[in-house]
């Protein structure tokens, strides 16, 4: 038998798979559909598990609810035109929460655009950008691990938020040899981005003097994982902590100075 009759073929699912597993995620949220169907094969050959809700607007939410217990970067995988639509409000809520979260929307094919293909809605990717920190469509099969890579970098780092790729099923569908498969790595670091040193320092004169300090922890205290450091901050300066959105829990409540009830006249008094 000839060589390139035995070599294996793997499609465009099977690449959103392993970009995915190399990530460390274990869970995509979705409703199943036409358009996206073989990622659904990919993620059963790759151990992800794929939870199938009864409505795209269930997936988003469940994707954002995702990245804020794991840190992760939540992903939900919808059909072709309403099934994307429907994502709009939990793709917005994570933008608002800086929740990283990947939303991968099947498409009609790129050769039969705009000739009314089933579920055909143009201008998704347009509709996302406001509330995205990225929106694109992938055009080749082969560049799917590549623009996997730039939107988990794109959505972890700095402020996190979500981001949205279009895969027309023509692209998603394509095949080619896995011998010529190159997995991206190294796409993005693991470093924390660290604040001005002149402001800090600025900060903490401001708080050496301060009559009555009074210490607000919010969101950003979460994705960072920084509770312990505003708690010893707060022991520094021997400061009341409040926490606000996703910062609460950060602190035990039965820390001697975390407050809650007493916040408005805190801050008025401060």
């Amino acid at each position: 038998m000839a060589e390139e009759e035995i070599m294996a073929q793997i499609d465009g699912g099977d690449l959103v798979a392993r970009m995915l597993k190399g990530e460390g995620i274990d869970t995509i949220f979705t409703l199943s559909g036409g358009h996206i169907q073989n990622i659904y094969d990919g993620c059963l050959d790759e151990g992800i598990r794929v939870i199938d809700t009864r409505h795209e607007q269930v997936a988003g939410h469940a994707a954002e609810g995702y990245s804020r217990l794991t840190r992760k970067c939540g992903v939900a995988v919808v059909t072709a035109g309403p099934g994307v639509t429907d994502t709009v409000t939990a793709v917005a809520t994570a933008y608002q929460n800086a929740s990283p979260m990947l939303v991968i929307g099947g498409a009609a094919p790129l050769n039969t655009s705009l000739m009314g293909a089933l579920q055909e809605i143009p201008g998704t990717v347009e509709m996302m950008r406001p509330i995205t920190k990225w929106s694109a469509t992938i055009p080749f099969t082969k560049r799917i691990p590549d623009y996997l890579a730039q939107a988990f970098r794109i959505a972890l780092t700095g402020r996190f938020g979500p981001v949205f790729l279009e895969i027309p099923s023509d692209i998603l569908f394509g095949r080619f040899e896995e011998s010529e498969l190159e997995l991206p790595t190294g796409y993005r670091t693991e470093g924390r981005t660290q604040g001005d040193f002149r402001l800090i320092k600025e900060a903490a004169q401001l708080l050496a003097g301060a009559e009555r300090p009074v210490l607000m922890g919010g969101t950003g205290v979460y994705w960072a994982n920084a509770g312990d450091a505003f708690r010893e901050l707060a022991e520094k300066v021997q400061a009341p902590m409040y926490l606000n959105d996703m910062g609460r829990g950060m602190v035990q409540q039965d820390h001697p100075q975390f407050m809650s009830r007493t916040r408005r006249i805190a801050f008025g008094e401060a």
